[in-house]
C-alpha cells in the first residue's frame, strides 16, 4: 500500500499539472536547505526521499583520501577500511547517515516554503511551455474582470490578458461571457507567464477560417493574405490548388452561411473576399473589390507604385470610407495604390498633349527666326539692297 505522502505528492502532481518527480525534487530540496541552517556545518550534505517509507533521508557525504585536509568532507583511507574493510578504495564517496527528526519548527517553516517556491515556479514553467508552443492559436475564453481598460479571461485554470489595444472598438464585454481570441504571445513576468490574447490580429480571422471552411482546413484553398482594420473591415486573398473548386465560393458558402457564421463571430465585421493572383494588376484588380477597375498600370516596379482608372461614380467606392478600402488593398497586395477618375486622367491626358504643343509651337517658331535673318539680318541691311536693285534698273533703261 502507498504511504499518505506519496499520495499525496500525486494529488498535488495532478493538480497544478506538473511531474511528482518535481514536488519529490522540492522536498528533497527543502530538507536540505532546512538542514544546512540547522547544523551549520562545512559538510558536504545530501537528501534522498524513501517513497516506501516517504522519509527524507539525510546524509553527509566524505570523500576517501590519503592525507585528509578537510575533516568536513574528507576520511582517511585508513578509518574508511576500518569501518568499509578492504572495499574501501581513494577516490570513492561514503554516505554518513544523519538526524532529521532534531531539525525543528523553524527549519520545518524553512522547508515548508522552500517547496511552495519550487512548486510554483514548476507550474510557471510548464504553464509557459505549453501556452509558447500554441502562439496563433484560436481559444475559447471566459471574461472574468476588467483591469485599467484591459480584459482578464481564464483559460481552463491560467489567466490572460486581453489588452485595450487588442480589443475591437466595436464589441463590449460583460463578466462570464464567453469569447474566441488568438493567443499572441506569452511574456515572462515576476508574477509568472503572462499570455497575451487578441481579438484584433488577422491570425483571428485566419483560424475562424480554418475552422468554418473545410476546403481551407484539408489545404485545398490556401489562404495567401489577410488584413484587417478590426469592428470595420477586413480582406483576404485566397487561391485555390484545383481548378475546379472556386475559393471565393468555398469561403463565402451556401447562401453566405460559412462567411456570415464569421462575421457573427467579430460583431457586424465586413469581409472581402478576393481571388489571389501571382499578376500583380489582377491581384490588384481583385483586391479593391467591390469597385469594378477599368484599368491598371505600373508606375513604378521597382518602388510597387501602381496607378488605377476607375469609373467617375467608382471612385468613392474604390477609395472607401476614409481610404479604408484602398489602404486595406494596398496593405494586401504590397503595391502602393494611387486613384484616379476616368474625368480626372482625362484632363491629366489632356494638360499633357497642351503641354506638348507648346514646346512644338516654340520650336516651330525658333526654327523660322533664323530664316529671315538669311534674308535681311537687319533693317538698314534690307533698305540698302532695295536702293542698289532700284539704282540698277534705272541705269539699265538708260541704256
Amino acid at each position: 500500500m502507498q504511504n499518505p505522502l506519496m499520495q499525496t505528492i500525486e494529488a498535488l502532481a495532478k493538480e497544478k499539472g506538473i511531474e511528482a518527480d518535481t514536488i519529490i525534487t522540492a522536498i528533497e530540496d527543502a530538507v536540505l536547505t532546512a538542514s544546512r541552517k540547522y547544523y551549520k556545518t562545512n559538510e558536504n550534505m545530501k537528501t534522498r526521499f524513501n517513497p516506501e517509507t516517504g522519509q527524507v533521508d539525510l546524509f553527509a557525504i566524505k570523500h576517501i583520501v590519503s592525507d585528509v585536509d578537510d575533516p568536513a568532507t574528507q576520511i582517511s583511507l585508513k578509518e574508511a577500511q576500518e569501518l568499509y574493510g578492504g572495499e574501501a578504495e581513494v577516490d570513492m564517496e561514503i554516505e554518513f547517515p544523519k538526524r532529521t527528526d532534531v531539525l525543528g519548527r523553524i527549519a520545518a517553516q524553512t522547508a515548508k516554503q522552500v517547496i511552495f517556491q519550487k512548486v510554483r515556479e514548476a507550474e510557471r514553467e510548464n504553464i509557459f511551455a505549453e501556452y509558447n508552443q500554441r502562439v496563433g492559436e484560436v481559444i475559447n475564453s471566459t471574461v472574468k474582470r476588467f483591469e485599467n481598460g484591459d480584459l482578464v479571461v481564464e483559460i481552463g485554470r491560467v489567466e490572460a490578458a486581453l489588452p485595450r489595444k487588442e480589443q475591437s472598438r466595436a464589441e463590449s464585454y460583460t463578466p462570464g461571457e464567453r469569447i474566441r481570441a488568438v493567443i499572441k504571445g506569452v511574456n515572462r513576468g515576476a508574477k509568472g507567464p503572462q499570455i497575451v490574447l487578441s481579438r484584433t490580429d488577422p491570425a483571428l480571422l485566419i483560424k475562424l477560417f480554418e475552422q468554418e471552411v473545410p476546403e481551407i482546413y484539408d489545404g485545398t484553398v490556401i489562404i495567401r493574405g489577410a488584413v484587417r482594420e478590426a469592428g470595420d473591415r477586413a480582406k483576404v486573398a485566397v487561391y485555390s490548388r484545383e481548378r475546379d473548386v472556386d475559393p471565393v465560393g468555398a469561403c463565402v458558402g451556401m447562401k453566405g452561411t460559412r462567411v456570415q457564421a464569421i462575421i457573427r463571430e467579430l460583431r457586424g465585421e465586413k469581409i472581402d473576399i478576393v481571388e489571389w493572383s501571382d499578376d500583380p494588376v489582377l491581384f490588384v484588380t481583385n483586391a479593391l473589390s467591390p469597385a469594378k477597375v477599368q484599368r491598371v498600370s505600373i508606375v513604378d516596379e521597382a518602388d510597387r507604385v501602381m496607378e488605377v482608372v476607375v469609373e467617375d461614380k467608382q471612385l468613392s467606392l474604390a477609395i472607401g470610407k476614409k481610404g479604408q478600402n484602398v489602404r486595406l488593398a494596398a496593405k494586401l497586395t504590397g503595391w502602393r495604390i494611387d486613384i484616379k477618375s476616368e474625368e480626372e486622367k482625362r484632363r491629366e491626358v489632356e494638360a499633357q498633349f497642351g503641354a506638348l504643343e507648346l514646346g512644338e509651337g516654340s520650336e516651330s517658331a525658333d526654327e523660322s527666326a533664323p530664316a529671315a535673318d538669311d534674308a535681311s539680318d537687319t533693317p538698314a541691311a534690307a533698305a540698302e539692297a532695295a536702293e542698289s536693285a532700284a539704282v540698277g534698273g534705272s541705269e539699265e533703261e538708260q541704256q
